[in-house]
Protein backbone atom coordinates (compact mmCIF):
# COMPACT_ATOMS: atom_id res chain seq x y z
CA UNK A 1 0.00 0.00 0.00
CA UNK A 2 1.39 3.43 -0.91
CA UNK A 3 0.70 6.67 0.86
CA UNK A 4 0.17 9.98 -0.91
CA UNK A 5 3.02 12.43 -0.44
CA UNK A 6 2.50 14.99 2.29
CA UNK A 7 1.77 18.31 0.53
CA UNK A 8 4.40 19.96 2.73
CA UNK A 9 7.05 17.60 1.32
CA UNK A 10 6.03 18.39 -2.24
CA UNK A 11 6.06 22.13 -1.59
CA UNK A 12 9.47 21.89 0.07
CA UNK A 13 10.90 19.95 -2.87
CA UNK A 14 9.61 22.62 -5.23
CA UNK A 15 10.96 25.46 -3.09
CA UNK A 16 14.43 23.90 -2.77
CA UNK A 17 14.75 23.84 -6.55
CA UNK A 18 14.24 27.59 -6.69
CA UNK A 19 15.24 29.11 -3.33
CA UNK A 20 18.46 28.34 -1.40
CA UNK A 21 17.48 25.77 1.22
CA UNK A 22 13.86 26.17 0.15
CA UNK A 23 13.34 29.13 2.49
CA UNK A 24 13.84 32.89 2.60
CA UNK A 25 15.14 32.93 6.18
CA UNK A 26 17.34 30.04 7.37
CA UNK A 27 15.59 28.92 10.58
CA UNK A 28 12.42 28.14 8.63
CA UNK A 29 14.15 25.21 6.92
CA UNK A 30 13.94 23.03 10.09
CA UNK A 31 17.66 22.24 9.77
CA UNK A 32 18.08 22.62 13.54
CA UNK A 33 15.31 20.13 14.39
CA UNK A 34 15.17 17.97 11.28
CA UNK A 35 12.18 17.10 9.13
CA UNK A 36 10.07 19.06 6.67
CA UNK A 37 8.84 22.56 7.50
CA UNK A 38 5.12 23.20 7.67
CA UNK A 39 4.06 25.31 4.69
CA UNK A 40 1.39 27.62 6.02
CA UNK A 41 -1.72 28.32 3.98
CA UNK A 42 -3.62 30.62 6.35
CA UNK A 43 -3.86 31.95 9.89
CA UNK A 44 -6.75 33.06 12.06
CA UNK A 45 -6.65 34.07 15.69
CA UNK A 46 -4.25 31.82 17.60
CA UNK A 47 -4.09 29.20 14.82
CA UNK A 48 -2.28 28.36 11.61
CA UNK A 49 -3.23 25.77 9.00
CA UNK A 50 -0.57 24.01 6.96
CA UNK A 51 -0.71 22.57 3.44
CA UNK A 52 -1.89 19.22 4.82
CA UNK A 53 -4.86 20.91 6.51
CA UNK A 54 -3.51 20.56 10.05
CA UNK A 55 -4.64 23.18 12.54
CA UNK A 56 -1.72 24.32 14.69
CA UNK A 57 -1.76 26.43 17.86
CA UNK A 58 0.77 29.11 16.92
CA UNK A 59 3.46 30.17 19.41
CA UNK A 60 5.78 31.58 16.74
CA UNK A 61 3.48 34.45 15.80
CA UNK A 62 5.57 35.34 12.71
CA UNK A 63 8.50 35.55 15.18
CA UNK A 64 6.79 38.15 17.33
CA UNK A 65 4.66 40.63 15.39
CA UNK A 66 1.29 38.90 15.72
CA UNK A 67 0.57 40.06 19.27
CA UNK A 68 -3.16 40.30 18.40
CA UNK A 69 -3.19 36.93 16.67
CA UNK A 70 -3.84 36.48 12.97
CA UNK A 71 -6.53 38.40 11.12
CA UNK A 72 -7.55 40.85 13.85
CA UNK A 73 -10.61 42.73 12.50
CA UNK A 74 -9.38 46.25 13.32
CA UNK A 75 -6.02 45.59 11.69
CA UNK A 76 -7.55 44.02 8.59
CA UNK A 77 -9.92 46.96 8.18
CA UNK A 78 -7.05 49.46 8.42
CA UNK A 79 -4.94 47.54 5.91
CA UNK A 80 -7.76 47.12 3.41
CA UNK A 81 -8.56 50.83 3.61
CA UNK A 82 -4.89 51.72 3.08
CA UNK A 83 -4.56 49.38 0.09
CA UNK A 84 -7.55 51.03 -1.55
CA UNK A 85 -5.79 54.41 -1.17
CA UNK A 86 -2.51 53.25 -2.70
CA UNK A 87 0.25 50.68 -2.18
CA UNK A 88 3.30 52.96 -2.15
CA UNK A 89 4.10 56.58 -2.92
CA UNK A 90 7.76 57.22 -2.10
CA UNK A 91 6.56 60.49 -0.60
CA UNK A 92 5.54 61.64 2.90
CA UNK A 93 2.16 60.66 4.32
CA UNK A 94 0.38 61.87 7.43
CA UNK A 95 0.17 58.31 8.75
CA UNK A 96 3.97 58.16 9.16
CA UNK A 97 3.79 61.00 11.67
CA UNK A 98 0.79 59.41 13.39
CA UNK A 99 2.69 56.16 13.89
CA UNK A 100 5.77 58.03 15.10
CA UNK A 101 3.62 60.00 17.55
CA UNK A 102 2.08 56.78 18.90
CA UNK A 103 5.52 55.30 19.51
CA UNK A 104 6.93 58.46 21.12
CA UNK A 105 3.90 58.69 23.38
CA UNK A 106 4.66 55.35 24.98
CA UNK A 107 8.48 55.45 24.94
CA UNK A 108 9.73 58.69 26.52
CA UNK A 109 13.38 57.95 25.64
CA UNK A 110 12.44 58.30 21.96
CA UNK A 111 12.11 61.99 21.08
CA UNK A 112 12.49 61.48 17.33
CA UNK A 113 12.52 58.37 15.17
CA UNK A 114 12.89 57.18 11.63
CA UNK A 115 10.89 54.39 10.03
CA UNK A 116 12.67 51.64 8.09
CA UNK A 117 11.65 48.27 6.66
CA UNK A 118 13.35 45.66 8.87
CA UNK A 119 15.04 45.09 12.21
CA UNK A 120 18.33 44.53 10.40
CA UNK A 121 18.01 47.94 8.77
CA UNK A 122 17.19 49.52 12.14
CA UNK A 123 20.29 47.95 13.68
CA UNK A 124 22.76 48.90 10.97
CA UNK A 125 21.34 52.44 10.85
CA UNK A 126 21.48 52.89 14.64
CA UNK A 127 25.13 51.80 14.71
CA UNK A 128 26.06 54.10 11.82
CA UNK A 129 24.31 56.94 13.62
CA UNK A 130 26.12 56.17 16.88
CA UNK A 131 29.47 56.15 15.10
CA UNK A 132 28.65 59.38 13.29
CA UNK A 133 27.40 61.14 16.41
CA UNK A 134 30.40 60.14 18.55
CA UNK A 135 33.14 60.17 15.92
CA UNK A 136 34.25 56.73 17.16
CA UNK A 137 34.48 53.34 15.47
CA UNK A 138 34.34 50.53 18.02
CA UNK A 139 31.10 48.87 19.09
CA UNK A 140 30.29 46.42 21.86
CA UNK A 141 27.79 43.59 21.41
CA UNK A 142 27.11 40.44 23.42
CA UNK A 143 27.48 36.78 22.60
CA UNK A 144 24.08 35.27 21.81
CA UNK A 145 22.39 38.58 21.01
CA UNK A 146 21.19 39.01 17.43
CA UNK A 147 20.68 42.45 15.93
CA UNK A 148 20.19 41.54 12.29
CA UNK A 149 22.58 40.36 9.62
CA UNK A 150 24.56 43.55 9.03
CA UNK A 151 28.21 42.67 8.38
CA UNK A 152 29.63 44.33 11.48
CA UNK A 153 27.30 42.28 13.70
CA UNK A 154 27.96 38.83 12.23
CA UNK A 155 30.80 38.14 14.65
CA UNK A 156 31.78 35.96 17.55
CA UNK A 157 34.16 36.57 20.44
CA UNK A 158 37.89 35.94 20.17
CA UNK A 159 39.98 33.99 22.63
CA UNK A 160 40.19 36.75 25.20
CA UNK A 161 38.25 39.73 26.46
CA UNK A 162 40.16 42.34 24.50
CA UNK A 163 40.20 40.32 21.28
CA UNK A 164 38.06 41.76 18.55
CA UNK A 165 35.47 39.75 16.71
CA UNK A 166 35.94 37.31 13.88
CA UNK A 167 33.38 36.95 11.13
CA UNK A 168 30.92 34.07 11.50
CA UNK A 169 29.66 34.33 7.92
CA UNK A 170 31.45 33.92 4.62
CA UNK A 171 31.51 37.15 2.68
CA UNK A 172 32.28 39.34 5.71
CA UNK A 173 35.86 40.65 5.50
CA UNK A 174 37.82 40.66 8.76
CA UNK A 175 38.41 44.38 8.36
CA UNK A 176 34.65 44.98 8.66
CA UNK A 177 34.41 43.34 12.09
CA UNK A 178 37.76 44.38 13.55
CA UNK A 179 36.08 47.17 15.52
CA UNK A 180 33.42 44.89 17.03
CA UNK A 181 34.00 43.68 20.60
CA UNK A 182 31.91 40.68 21.66
CA UNK A 183 31.43 40.15 25.39
CA UNK A 184 29.48 37.70 27.54
CA UNK A 185 25.92 38.73 28.30
CA UNK A 186 25.25 39.57 31.96
CA UNK A 187 28.98 39.76 32.79
CA UNK A 188 29.52 43.13 34.48
CA UNK A 189 33.24 42.56 35.05
CA UNK A 190 33.89 41.96 31.34
CA UNK A 191 31.97 45.08 30.40
CA UNK A 192 33.90 47.18 32.91
CA UNK A 193 37.22 45.83 31.62
CA UNK A 194 36.25 46.51 28.01
CA UNK A 195 35.57 50.15 28.82
CA UNK A 196 38.77 50.38 30.86
CA UNK A 197 40.72 49.20 27.82
CA UNK A 198 38.80 50.88 24.99
CA UNK A 199 36.41 53.43 26.53
CA UNK A 200 37.63 56.41 24.53
CA UNK A 201 37.14 54.49 21.28
CA UNK A 202 33.74 52.87 21.91
CA UNK A 203 30.89 54.47 19.95
CA UNK A 204 28.10 52.35 21.40
CA UNK A 205 26.97 49.33 23.32
CA UNK A 206 24.14 47.47 21.57
CA UNK A 207 22.13 44.99 23.59
CA UNK A 208 18.83 43.18 23.86
CA UNK A 209 17.17 43.84 27.23
CA UNK A 210 15.66 40.36 26.98
CA UNK A 211 17.64 38.25 24.56
CA UNK A 212 15.34 36.33 22.24
CA UNK A 213 17.83 34.54 20.03
CA UNK A 214 19.31 32.42 22.79
CA UNK A 215 15.73 31.57 23.71
CA UNK A 216 14.63 33.88 26.58
CA UNK A 217 17.38 35.37 28.76
CA UNK A 218 16.95 38.59 30.74
CA UNK A 219 19.60 41.21 31.28
CA UNK A 220 20.12 41.44 35.03
CA UNK A 221 19.51 44.76 36.78
CA UNK A 222 23.22 45.15 37.72
CA UNK A 223 24.24 44.42 34.13
CA UNK A 224 21.82 46.94 32.64
CA UNK A 225 22.80 49.54 35.24
CA UNK A 226 26.49 49.03 34.46
CA UNK A 227 25.88 49.38 30.72
CA UNK A 228 24.07 52.69 31.23
CA UNK A 229 26.61 54.08 33.68
CA UNK A 230 29.66 53.07 31.65
CA UNK A 231 28.26 54.50 28.43
CA UNK A 232 27.50 57.78 30.18
CA UNK A 233 30.93 57.94 31.84
CA UNK A 234 32.85 57.27 28.64
CA UNK A 235 30.66 59.19 26.18
CA UNK A 236 29.36 56.16 24.32
CA UNK A 237 25.73 55.64 23.29
CA UNK A 238 23.57 52.85 24.71
CA UNK A 239 21.44 51.21 22.03
CA UNK A 240 18.61 49.03 23.34
CA UNK A 241 17.38 46.55 20.74
CA UNK A 242 13.63 46.26 21.29
CA UNK A 243 12.86 44.79 17.88
CA UNK A 244 11.53 41.75 19.71
CA UNK A 245 10.50 43.22 23.09
CA UNK A 246 9.06 46.56 21.99
CA UNK A 247 5.30 46.71 22.80
CA UNK A 248 5.50 42.93 23.27
CA UNK A 249 6.65 42.70 26.91
CA UNK A 250 5.08 45.99 28.06
CA UNK A 251 3.43 49.03 26.53
CA UNK A 252 6.62 51.02 27.10
CA UNK A 253 8.85 48.16 26.04
CA UNK A 254 11.41 46.39 28.18
CA UNK A 255 13.13 49.70 28.84
CA UNK A 256 10.11 50.79 30.88
CA UNK A 257 10.59 47.77 33.15
CA UNK A 258 14.25 48.62 33.77
CA UNK A 259 13.35 52.28 34.35
CA UNK A 260 11.26 51.14 37.33
CA UNK A 261 14.33 49.47 38.86
CA UNK A 262 17.11 51.87 37.83
CA UNK A 263 16.70 55.55 38.68
CA UNK A 264 16.89 57.75 35.59
CA UNK A 265 17.38 54.85 33.22
CA UNK A 266 16.91 55.54 29.52
CA UNK A 267 18.73 54.37 26.39
CA UNK A 268 20.22 56.85 23.94
CA UNK A 269 18.85 54.95 20.94
CA UNK A 270 16.14 52.30 20.61
CA UNK A 271 15.53 49.81 17.82
CA UNK A 272 11.96 48.68 17.18
CA UNK A 273 10.34 46.18 14.84
CA UNK A 274 7.90 43.28 14.71
CA UNK A 275 4.89 44.53 16.77
CA UNK A 276 5.28 48.12 15.47
CA UNK A 277 4.57 46.78 11.99
CA UNK A 278 1.81 44.41 13.04
CA UNK A 279 3.09 41.78 10.61
CA UNK A 280 4.09 44.11 7.77
CA UNK A 281 7.74 44.85 6.87
CA UNK A 282 8.26 47.86 9.13
CA UNK A 283 10.75 48.79 11.83
CA UNK A 284 12.16 51.95 13.40
CA UNK A 285 15.06 53.43 15.29
CA UNK A 286 14.88 56.50 17.46
CA UNK A 287 16.22 58.30 20.48
CA UNK A 288 17.40 61.61 21.81
CA UNK A 289 16.66 64.57 19.55
CA UNK A 290 20.25 65.83 19.36
CA UNK A 291 21.42 62.39 18.24
CA UNK A 292 18.64 61.81 15.71
CA UNK A 293 19.24 65.23 14.17
CA UNK A 294 22.62 63.94 12.99
CA UNK A 295 20.69 62.05 10.28
CA UNK A 296 20.41 63.40 6.74
CA UNK A 297 18.93 65.70 5.61
CA UNK A 298 19.67 67.56 8.86
CA UNK A 299 23.08 66.07 9.58
CA UNK A 300 26.01 64.21 8.02
CA UNK A 301 24.87 60.61 8.69
CA UNK A 302 23.20 59.21 5.59
CA UNK A 303 20.28 56.77 5.70
CA UNK A 304 17.46 56.26 3.22
CA UNK A 305 14.92 53.70 1.99
CA UNK A 306 12.48 53.60 -0.91
CA UNK A 307 9.78 51.74 1.05
CA UNK A 308 10.44 53.34 4.44
CA UNK A 309 7.14 54.48 5.93
CA UNK A 310 5.14 52.45 3.39
CA UNK A 311 1.47 53.53 3.70
CA UNK A 312 0.08 49.99 4.02
CA UNK A 313 2.70 48.98 6.59
CA UNK A 314 2.12 52.11 8.68
CA UNK A 315 -1.64 51.50 8.63
CA UNK A 316 -1.09 47.97 9.90
CA UNK A 317 1.35 49.09 12.60
CA UNK A 318 -0.77 51.99 13.78
CA UNK A 319 -3.89 49.85 14.09
CA UNK A 320 -1.91 47.24 16.04
CA UNK A 321 -0.41 49.76 18.47
CA UNK A 322 -3.80 51.32 19.15
CA UNK A 323 -5.14 47.91 20.12
CA UNK A 324 -2.23 47.03 22.43
CA UNK A 325 -2.54 50.43 24.10
CA UNK A 326 -6.00 49.52 25.42
CA UNK A 327 -6.30 49.37 29.25
CA UNK A 328 -5.01 46.13 30.83
CA UNK A 329 -4.03 44.63 27.48
CA UNK A 330 -0.55 43.63 28.62
CA UNK A 331 -1.72 42.52 32.07
CA UNK A 332 -4.12 40.03 30.47
CA UNK A 333 -1.53 38.92 27.95
CA UNK A 334 1.10 38.40 30.66
CA UNK A 335 -1.32 36.36 32.74
CA UNK A 336 -2.02 34.02 29.82
CA UNK A 337 1.69 33.66 29.06
CA UNK A 338 2.56 32.92 32.69
CA UNK A 339 -0.16 30.28 32.74
CA UNK A 340 1.47 28.54 29.79
CA UNK A 341 4.95 28.53 31.35
CA UNK A 342 3.60 27.40 34.73
CA UNK A 343 1.60 24.62 33.07
CA UNK A 344 4.60 23.38 31.11
CA UNK A 345 6.76 23.42 34.24
CA UNK A 346 4.17 21.43 36.23
CA UNK A 347 3.72 18.88 33.48
CA UNK A 348 7.47 18.41 33.10
CA UNK A 349 7.96 18.03 36.85
CA UNK A 350 5.13 15.50 37.07
CA UNK A 351 6.81 13.40 34.38
CA UNK A 352 10.31 13.75 35.81
CA UNK A 353 11.72 16.01 33.08
CA UNK A 354 13.95 18.96 33.96
CA UNK A 355 12.43 22.14 32.56
CA UNK A 356 12.52 25.80 33.56
CA UNK A 357 10.91 28.78 31.92
CA UNK A 358 10.38 32.52 32.10
CA UNK A 359 8.13 35.11 30.49
CA UNK A 360 7.37 38.80 30.31
CA UNK A 361 4.24 40.15 28.70
CA UNK A 362 3.60 38.00 25.64
CA UNK A 363 7.19 36.78 25.22
CA UNK A 364 8.37 33.52 26.77
CA UNK A 365 10.94 30.78 26.70
CA UNK A 366 11.68 27.41 28.29
CA UNK A 367 14.77 25.28 28.62
CA UNK A 368 15.34 21.61 29.31
CA UNK A 369 17.57 22.65 32.20
CA UNK A 370 17.10 22.65 35.99
CA UNK A 371 17.83 26.41 36.28
CA UNK A 372 17.40 29.44 34.03
CA UNK A 373 20.58 30.31 32.10
CA UNK A 374 22.02 33.82 32.25
CA UNK A 375 24.08 33.84 29.06
CA UNK A 376 24.72 32.01 25.81
CA UNK A 377 27.36 29.72 27.28
CA UNK A 378 24.86 28.44 29.83
CA UNK A 379 22.14 28.10 27.18
CA UNK A 380 24.45 25.77 25.27
CA UNK A 381 24.18 23.27 28.13
CA UNK A 382 20.65 22.45 26.94
CA UNK A 383 20.10 18.99 25.45
CA UNK A 384 19.54 19.76 21.77
CA UNK A 385 18.50 16.24 20.78
CA UNK A 386 15.91 16.13 23.54
CA UNK A 387 14.59 19.55 22.54
CA UNK A 388 14.17 18.34 18.96
CA UNK A 389 12.06 15.42 20.16
CA UNK A 390 9.97 17.85 22.19
CA UNK A 391 9.49 20.11 19.17
CA UNK A 392 8.35 17.30 16.88
CA UNK A 393 6.18 15.75 19.58
CA UNK A 394 4.34 19.02 20.01
CA UNK A 395 4.03 19.57 16.26
CA UNK A 396 2.52 16.10 15.82
CA UNK A 397 -0.07 17.07 18.45
CA UNK A 398 -0.99 20.36 16.76
CA UNK A 399 1.28 22.80 18.64
CA UNK A 400 3.60 24.98 16.55
CA UNK A 401 6.67 26.26 18.40
CA UNK A 402 9.95 27.72 17.17
CA UNK A 403 11.92 25.10 15.21
CA UNK A 404 15.16 25.87 17.05
CA UNK A 405 16.39 25.61 20.62
CA UNK A 406 17.63 29.21 20.62
CA UNK A 407 14.41 31.05 19.77
CA UNK A 408 11.94 32.66 22.15
CA UNK A 409 8.21 31.99 21.83
CA UNK A 410 5.20 34.28 21.71
CA UNK A 411 1.65 34.27 23.03
CA UNK A 412 -1.03 36.50 21.51
CA UNK A 413 -4.19 38.05 22.90
CA UNK A 414 -6.08 35.56 20.72
CA UNK A 415 -4.82 32.55 22.71
CA UNK A 416 -7.54 31.26 25.00
CA UNK A 417 -7.37 29.38 28.27
CA UNK A 418 -8.45 26.34 26.27
CA UNK A 419 -5.49 26.77 23.92
CA UNK A 420 -3.14 26.84 26.90
CA UNK A 421 -4.73 23.72 28.38
CA UNK A 422 -4.50 21.89 25.06
CA UNK A 423 -0.84 22.86 24.74
CA UNK A 424 0.04 21.71 28.25
CA UNK A 425 -1.76 18.40 27.68
CA UNK A 426 0.21 17.85 24.47
CA UNK A 427 3.46 18.71 26.24
CA UNK A 428 2.67 16.35 29.10
CA UNK A 429 2.33 13.46 26.65
CA UNK A 430 5.69 14.33 25.08
CA UNK A 431 7.39 14.73 28.47
CA UNK A 432 6.15 11.26 29.37
CA UNK A 433 7.82 9.89 26.24
CA UNK A 434 11.05 11.79 26.97
CA UNK A 435 11.16 10.43 30.52
CA UNK A 436 10.76 6.85 29.36
CA UNK A 437 13.26 7.06 26.50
Amino acid sequence: MTHAQDPNDALFDHARALIPGGVNSPVRAFRAVGGTPAFITRGQGAYLWDADGRRLIDYVGSWGPMILGHGHPAVLEAVHRAVDQGMSFGAPTERESELAEEIVRHMPAIEMLRLVSSGTEAGMSAIRLARGATGRSKIVKFNGCYHGHADALLVKAGSGLATFGHATSAGVPEVVVQDTLVLEYNDVAQLEEAFALHGAQIACVIMEPIAGNMNFVRASIPFMRAARELCTKHGALLIIDEVMTGFRVALGGAQSLYAKEIAGFAPDLTMLGKVVGGGMPLAAFGGRREVMEQLAPLGPVYQAGTLSGNPVATACGLATLREVAQPDFHARLAERTRALIAGLARAAADEGVALCGDSEGGMMGYFLLPELPGNYTEVLQSDGARFNRLFHGLLERGVYTAPALYEAGFVSSAHSAGDIEETVAAARAVFRQLASA
